[in-house]
């Protein structure tokens, strides 16, 4: 595997993966699969362009959806983002996004240095 660098550290991503509340668990599962070892899982209420369904006359506002953030390697971005499409797409709107963004820098709390290493 190739690891790009940029001034001795390693680049790195963050993928926040907003999918609808009953496919996260096989989400995170492939992308367990894919090599991603830290895995956060967020449950919460959004409003996307997807259907808002009716109870008892009144539409629901918000939409039970799981945000799933993890921070992987440059290299292993392209792996993550399929295995989340594979799992979470049905075709319909209100499947969910994908969103990688860069890592400028990361802490270890428990040590309060700066993490150079492998997350």
């Amino acid at each position: 595997m190739f690891l790009k660098y940029h001034r001795n550290y390693l680049i790195m991503k963050r993928i926040e993966a907003i999918v609808q509340s009953d496919v996260s668990k096989q989400v995170i599962k492939e992308i367990r699969n894919a090599g991603v070892g830290g895995v956060t899982l967020i449950q919460s209420l959004g409003q996307g362009m997807g259907e808002r369904p009716e109870i008892g006359g009144r539409q629901i506002e918000f939409n039970s959806v799981d945000v799933i953030l993890t921070v992987v390697h440059d290299s292993e971005v392209k792996s993550v983002v399929s295995a989340i499409m594979n799992v979470a797409h049905t075709g319909q709107k209100g499947d969910g996004k994908i969103f990688v963004s860069n890592v400028e820098e990361s802490y270890d709390i428990s040590t309060k240095e700066k993490s150079t290493k492998l997350i």
